[in-house]
């Protein structure tokens, strides 16, 4: 296997494999029997086949058709996730409709509850397989957990990286390991491989009612890293995600649910723990630091995950700016953003110190991350009917069936919002109010400002007749509308009573496309000997650096001197108003975003000492 193949098995596949190590399905079904007021919580034959066949099914039907065969070609630039996916939908629509906004801020924002769940869930499941050996571990496993997750976010400032040459032989171990026991176990039993047949998954949800629902809500926790193999195309491409999903991880995890399931049916005593039983006592310490191990880098995974979607977030116009350091020259992915991993790191020893246990996580994890696949469900039947330019009729016959079974999932998990699935619906309805909040808020704010806006035109023609008092050098004036006269050069000319002999108006526009071409990161336009406008190009995954793209300007012929040039930026002091068309509550949000957005020099890279900021009040 190539290295890109291990990479992209490290940091997609490895999402995949029990997003709760210690919550299987079987003991879910036997939970669910319990609570039904089924007899000592006895598994049936018939019961075991159908959710060994409902895991089968749901793995090649969610996983590899859905993801790994059709989303995996639905890439933007070679770039996956939910708002990769959303961008690509804009250009199918021809245009920025309200209804694909909405379903990417809402898979987006789901995408975020299951990073918030991931670590703690998936942590806490692998330390809890010490209590199969001995239960003098059982007060040691919330410690020993808060100590790995603080270790794992702390380590984030200096990138993967460094140790990302132990991911793969790690997370490859991993899957043999978990595949050779499962093996050994259906060998001694194969007569599980009946589950195969999909009449025991129908049949089981046909004659189990409730109880069916319940565990079918549970068999989703097998498919939870289906997302994060789309989010990670941008880092590995398909080709190495396919063949470490197809060669590998698939196979091991079909032995290894294969293994739990005759171990079942031949010991009904070990369904509470079927996972770490299929190994030898001697093995059980071993194979918890394994799991540990595998789950630190899937959360690792999911972490690094969220960085990305930040950043498109904030390309997109749905969050406000804020800090993204690179830790690799090489690798344009691996980021790093302080505010989101320590806000993360907060989330999440809530979560630990709230559920306490892996199972009671299960069903918040379960509903975060089947609400984000049937969001990316549907912007997929968008993008394959209207940009593929597949015939309605056949988008219906293929997308149809994974849309049914992507809702299916959702309703399943509902059944257990009580228990813990409405954490990621606060979190996801907390994250697109304040989105659509952020949206919103910037759009009245430039309507309003608009209205007190000079046009660049007059003001030019003005200038030209009447000149003030000239200085040398290069002023840039960043303007989010090049139409209008920025608010920094106004300020300039009412207090300061000057004029560059040159000027431009810079604007930076976000393309939904992940990355811009060098050749068509710059447009210029001269409009008088003293003034010029000039847009520069950013994709949604490119932190914008602005004085390297001026750099490239030269080409076109401009002459660029940084140590002759001036930035000029207007530093806005937003202040409620009655009537901003906003409520008060939401205004108040707004203004609380857009005092903590990171500093506009920073985030686009301007060397500090070339920077006039002059500072305005506006009302929202």
């Amino acid at each position: 296997m190539s290295s890109r193949a291990f990479w992209a098995l490290t940091f997609g596949s490895i999402g995949v494999v029990y997003g709760d190590i210690g919550t299987s399905p079987l003991y879910a079904l036997r939970e669910a029997i319990l609570a039904s007021g089924g007899e000592h919580g006895v598994v049936t034959q018939a019961a075991v086949f159908g959710v060994l066949s409902l895991i089968f099914w749901s793995l090649l039907i969610v996983v590899t058709l859905k993801y790994v065969l059709i989303l995996l070609r639905a890439d933007n630039n070679g770039e996956g996730g939910t708002l990769a996916l959303t961008a690509l939908a804009f250009t199918a629509m021809g245009k920025r409709t309200p209804f694909v906004l909405l379903l990417g801020i809402v898979g987006a924002s789901m995408f975020y509850g299951s990073t918030l769940i991931t670590p703690a869930l998936s942590v806490l499941s692998a330390v809890e397989g010490l209590n199969v050996a001995t239960h003098a571990f059982e007060h040691y496993v919330l410690p020993v957990t808060v100590v790995i997750l603080i270790a794992l976010f702390s380590v984030q400032s200096h990138g993967t990286a460094r140790v990302s040459a132990l991911f793969a032989p790690i997370t490859t171990v991993w899957f043999l390991v978990i595949a050779a026991a499962g093996a050994v176990e259906t060998a001694h039993y194969p007569r599980v491989l009946n589950a195969l047949n999909p009449y025991h998954a129908v049949n089981f949800l046909m004659t189990h009612g409730m109880v069916g629902l319940v565990t079918l809500g549970a068999v989703f926790l097998v498919v939870t890293g289906s997302e994060a193999l789309y989010n990670d195309l941008g880092h590995f491409g398909r080709k190495p995600i396919q063949t470490a999903w197809l060669y590998l991880v698939l196979p091991a995890l079909l032995l290894n649910y294969f293994g739990q399931g005759a171990l079942v049916l031949q010991h009904p005593e070990m369904v509470a723990n079927p996972f770490y039983l299929l190994f030898p006592d001697w093995a059980l310490y071993p194979m918890v630091a394994l799991a540990t191990m595998a789950t630190a880098i899937a959360s690792q995974a999911v972490i690094t995950g969220a960085y990305s979607i930040t950043r498109q977030a904030m390309q997109l116009g749905l969050l406000p700016r804020m800090e993204v350091r690179h830790t690799s020259e090489s690798q344009a992915g691996q980021i790093y953003m302080p505010r989101v991993n320590w806000l993360l790191l907060t989330g999440v020893l809530l979560l630990v110190f709230m559920f306490r246990s892996s199972s009671e996580l299960a069903s918040a994890y379960v509903l975060a991350v089947a609400a984000t696949a049937l969001v990316a469900g549907i912007l997929g039947f968008i993008v394959i009917w209207r940009l593929w330019h597949w015939k309605l009729v056949w988008t219906i016959v293929l997308m149809a069936p994974l849309l049914f079974v992507d809702t299916a999932f959702v309703m399943a998990a509902m059944l257990n919002l009580v228990e813990g699935a409405w954490l990621p619906v606060l979190v996801g309805a907390i994250l697109v109010l304040v989105m659509l909040t952020w949206r919103r808020g910037t759009r009245l704010l430039a309507q309003k400002t608009r209205r007190i806006e000079v046009p660049f035109e007059p003001l030019i023609e003005s200038l030209e007749t009447k000149p003030p008092h000239l200085v040398p050098g290069t002023a840039v004036f960043l303007t989010g509308d090049p139409e209008f006269a920025p608010t920094a050069l106004l300020h300039n000319l009412k207090h300061n009573k000057v004029l560059h002999e040159h000027n431009v108006i810079l604007t930076i526009k976000n393309e939904d496309i992940p990355r811009v071409s060098p050749a068509n990161r710059v447009q210029m336009e001269t409009i008088s000997d003293r003034f010029s406008r000039m847009t520069l190009h950013f994709g949604f995954v490119e932190r914008p650096n602005v004085p390297k793209a001026l750099a490239l300007a030269r080409k076109q012929g401009w002459q660029f001197d940084i140590m002759s040039t001036s930035f000029f930026l207007s530093r806005r002091s937003v202040r409620p108003d009655v009537r901003s068309g906003m409520p008060q509550w939401q205004d108040r949000l707004y203004i609380y975003l857009a005092h903590n957005a990171d500093d506009a020099s920073s985030y686009f890279q301007l060397p500090t000492d070339r920077v006039v900021e002059i500072g305005t009040q506006v009302t929202i």
